[in-house]
């Protein structure tokens, strides 16, 4: 199978594998010193291409998908009825983020924030971007959060398009948490530390 790069890859990426490819070459004339410089901007730059991998999946298991790689962090119940169910992503996770669901993007909107660790509490204000989704359930709303590390939010797509299920809706960089929020009626077939997979773990059944 291709190697796919996420579409927004950071200038990140490419600067240090120029800085890698750059000492390589000085190491012939100076092995010692630059070969020292080499080896963790070679380590570095392998850490980038695995964080901004970009496998292809499914996208054809039946019910709510998964929108993103990582660790069910938390389940939660809002008063209004739905269930949030936020995963936590790690900076060796896949971070191109998915439709849970076929619809159309009613709209997606960026909120300023911080970027304290995806994990803490405080996350709750961090840099985010809100998708609220017309799906055969109804409101599906999912929300990408920034973290530390995690200082953009590249969305995909734009308020009117259609969307597949399992289609690419946007990546963030470097570590960060996805919220999806469940109509009322509708119960997670996930628990709290289950893995997932964007795009092909069944977060519900419907």
């Amino acid at each position: 199978m291709a190697f796919r790069l996420a579409r927004g890859t950071s200038p990140w990426f490419y600067v240090t594998w120029a800085a890698t490819a750059v000492t390589l070459a000085l190491a012939f004339v100076d092995t010692w010193w630059w070969l020292a410089a080499f080896v963790p901007l070679l380590a570095l730059a392998l850490v980038m291409l695995n964080f901004f991998r970009d496998p292809e999946r499914a996208g054809n298991a039946p019910g709510i998908l998964a929108p993103a790689d990582g660790v069910v962090q938390s389940i939660d119940e809002w008063e209004d009825g739905r269930i949030r169910v936020a995963t936590f992503m790690n900076p060796f996770n896949v971070h191109v983020n998915r439709a849970p669901l076929a619809g159309r993007v009613a709209s997606v909107e960026h909120v300023s924030g911080g970027f304290v660790p995806a994990f803490n509490k405080e996350s709750e204000r961090n840099e985010r971007v809100v998708w609220h989704f017309e799906t055969e359930v109804g409101d599906l709303e999912v929300i990408q959060i920034a973290g530390t590390l995690a200082r953009r939010i590249v969305p995909y797509l734009e308020a009117g398009a259609k969307v597949q299920k399992g289609e690419r809706i946007g990546i963030i960089r470097l570590g960060s948490r996805v919220d999806v929020y469940l109509p009322p009626g509708i119960q997670p077939a996930v628990k709290v530390g289950d893995k997932m997979v964007a795009g092909e773990t069944v977060l519900a059944r419907l």
